[in-house]
């Protein structure tokens, strides 16, 4: 039985087959999960026959080469053991990460607590601490700030095993802090470390755009094991793999070397913390690109977070034929995200040949993916006011889908964007400081899903989206100078 007439496809012997195995889904989500698990693989099939521009031999590449006096395969041997090096963590990290969030709503409210004062204490407690964190990343280290991450969640984890409204709310202050360290110094560890190792600047794409594949890949193996621990161990299951899972990242960071904002050898000792902030914040306000981009995650994340939010209740309000198997459905989301970070090098390359300028090309990549976003977010605000929910629901599900393809592809971008405007000394603290406005905005969005109609929220959201592109086109067809950020 379908809702509509529906654009999503039928698969009615594969339907049939699956009945037996999977649990009784609705047949538009039998549909839905066969439909982007075909578009995930002839993606990957694609994807596969592309060659990045990193495997050929580039100018850059030629002159390191001939410096460096090693061999094209050497480098690239040397390259993919660092990059495997941090990828290994990133995924350990991120399955971690994901285990947590698919059960976290349920146990609180198997606790019966405030579920809501939790989750604004903690996104509080990200504004809080985000200003100041980052110069401690920078200036005491990203691998013992990685390690201090590890260490944080193994607590926050352990703290979700008791029924104490204080302890989880310690947890969740707690995590305010974790969040911001996850989203800064492991970033800011691979960018200065890749530099440190005189890699070519394009070769930083690879790893970004690997990251985004694995962090949906996580996101759909997470769904997997994290309900396979429920089952075994009640709901508090997932938080213990989750205690394991950052455990073993922990033993991988160890094996990293450390690496600071500024160089031992020029001056990182003697450089007060206070400098390393004030810097900092200098830095933000005298460079309009460093605020622009700052800015631009800020508002385009916001917007993410608040997405996130929304589309659980929004499908639930609208009782499609047979309800709504979330976990399903999340799935799909995921396999989209991971579909868009596929994508991210062969867009880049589509820009760079037909569009514009190599150095131009992840700006008006950015934009491109803002734009996308934004529009996707407007069809459920334009459906949800002028039309009967009846007529809507498939339109909005497909929109849903193309915003967390955009997330995918978008990721990558941001990633290569910081790289490529945030100097190396300053990365954490940079990053850091822009976490404020982003927990305004999430606070904000997460405010206004309570008090505005849903398809007002989904207006914003839109809104939050086309400002991101607006920022970015201004430095896509801004300065003709190419600003690129020091390497050391």
């Amino acid at each position: 039985m379908r809702s509509t007439n529906t654009s999503i496809p039928e698969y009615p012997q594969m339907t049939g087959i699956l009945s037996g195995i999977l649990p009784d889904w609705p047949s538009w989500a039998l549909n839905l999960l066969l439909t982007m698990t075909a578009v995930l693989t002839i993606t990957l099939i694609t994807n596969h026959f592309y060659t990045p521009d990193d495997e050929k031999e580039s100018a850059e590449e030629k002159k390191l080469l001939e410096s460096s006096h090693k061999t094209h395969e050497a480098l690239h041997g040397e390259f993919n053991k660092f990059r495997w090096s941090y990828l290994s963590v990133y995924l350990v990290i991120m399955l971690a990460d994901w285990m947590q969030g698919t059960h976290m709503y349920t146990l609180y409210l198997s606790y019966n607590v405030n579920i809501s004062a939790l989750f604004l204490t903690g996104f509080l407690s990200g504004a809080i601490f985000a200003p100041f964190l980052g110069s401690l990343v920078d200036k005491f280290g990203r691998k013992r700030s990685c390690i201090v991450y590890c260490v944080l969640e193994i607590i926050i984890n352990w703290l979700e095993h008791y029924n104490s409204f204080g302890l989880l709310l310690l947890g969740r202050v707690l995590g305010g802090v974790s969040t911001n360290l996850l989203f800064s110094a492991f970033e800011s560890w691979m960018t200065t470390e890749h530099r440190k190792k005189g890699f070519p600047e394009e070769w930083m794409q690879r790893t970004y755009s690997e990251c985004s594949i694995a962090n949906g890949s996580m996101a759909i193996a997470a769904g997997i094991f994290a309900q396979v621990l429920e089952d075994g161990f009640g709901h508090i299951g997932p938080f213990r793999g989750a205690i394991a899972l950052t455990a073993l990242a922990m033993a991988l960071v160890t094996r990293w070397d450390e690496n600071y904002g500024e160089d031992k050898q020029v001056g990182h000792e003697s450089t007060s913390l206070y400098k390393q902030f004030t810097d900092g914040w200098k830095l933000v306000g005298n460079d309009s690109k460093i605020m622009r981009i700052g800015l631009i995650q800020a508002l385009s994340e916001g917007g993410t977070y608040t997405f996130v939010f929304m589309w659980v209740p929004t499908l639930l309000s609208m009782n499609p034929p047979g309800g709504v198997p979330t976990g399903c459905v999340f799935s799909a989301l995921m396999m989209a995200i991971t579909i868009g970070g596929i994508a991210f090098q062969p867009v880049e390359k589509f820009f760079t040949t037909h569009i514009t300028s190599k150095s131009r090309a992840p700006e008006m990549s950015a934009v491109f993916a803002y734009v996308m976003a934004s529009i996707s977010m407007s069809v459920p605000a334009i459906c949800l006011c002028c039309a009967p929910a009846s007529t809507c629901f498939e339109k909005i599900l497909i929109s849903f889908i193309v915003i967390e393809f955009c997330v995918g592809l978008s990721s990558p971008i941001a990633g290569t964007l910081r790289a490529k405007y945030v100097p190396d000394a300053y990365q954490g603290a940079i990053m850091n400081i822009f976490r404020l406005p982003l927990n305004i905005v999430v606070v904000t969005g997460t405010y206004a899903t309570d008090v505005l109609d849903q398809y007002k929220v989904f207006g914003v959201v839109s809104g939050l989206f086309m400002a991101s592109a607006a920022l970015q086109a201004t430095l896509a067809l801004g300065d003709k100078g190419e600003k690129q950020v020091k390497k050391d």
